[in-house]
């Protein structure tokens, strides 16, 4: 496991250098993965215009920015995620306004398609669901935890959904967008910052 995580770091990017890659990716009308189809190019379209608009107008309580600047043990953030995908657009952008307030948390991007035995070592309930953040301690590399591929709340809002429909119909992805959108990002930072404080008391990061 420890050479699989070593490789994905080695393989990630900065989140600057993988919002270029969308803008740029957007202009060409082309996305991540091996063979985008249609809709991936599309969604990265979308994206890019979702991620600049987030990274300009999140902001961060006070409350967690006193929870977040607690944190003191180094750790790497890997993210598993694709251009195309409408969770990443909306969860990268606070993983990373959290990274920016606390120089013990260095965030890093790998995309899905190209690394796949990393997407396969942490796989949700049999799926390669993105974006999965993993949690490493630096020095040793041990993954303290994972979190994704959504939040808490619109996870529970996609599995009743799941329960009474069996699949996500295209009205109920428009209206997940619609959650993402009124929650500003709430929801994320509240789970980020709760795992972080969690860490912070547990044997792991003492």
């Amino acid at each position: 496991m420890k050479a699989i995580i070593e490789s994905g770091i080695k393989n990630s990017m900065s989140y600057r250098v993988y919002r270029a890659l969308i803008d740029e990716l957007a202009q060409r009308n082309s996305a991540t993965g091996h063979n985008p189809s249609g809709v991936q190019i599309e969604f990265t379209m979308l994206n890019s215009r979702r991620m600049k608009r987030w990274d300009k107008t999140l902001k961060v309580s006070a409350t967690a920015r006193k929870k977040i600047s607690q944190f003191d043990t180094k750790i790497t953030w890997l993210v598993i995620a694709e251009s195309w995908c409408g969770d990443a657009a909306h969860i990268l952008p606070v993983l990373n306004k959290i990274a920016e307030l606390n120089n013990n948390i260095t965030l890093r991007i790998v995309l899905r398609d190209d690394n796949p035995l990393l997407m396969n070592s942490f796989l949700t309930y049999g799926n390669k669901a993105i974006p999965k953040l993993i949690m490493i301690e630096e020095s040793t590399k041990d993954v303290l935890t994972t979190y994704g591929p959504r939040p808490s709340e619109a996870a529970e809002y996609v599995n009743r959904f799941k329960v009474m429909n069996g699949t996500l119909t295209e009205s109920f992805k428009e209206d997940l967008q619609h959650w993402y959108n009124d929650n500003k990002g709430k929801n994320i930072f509240d789970d980020i910052t709760e795992i972080l404080h969690q860490l912070k008391s547990s044997s792991v990061c003492q």
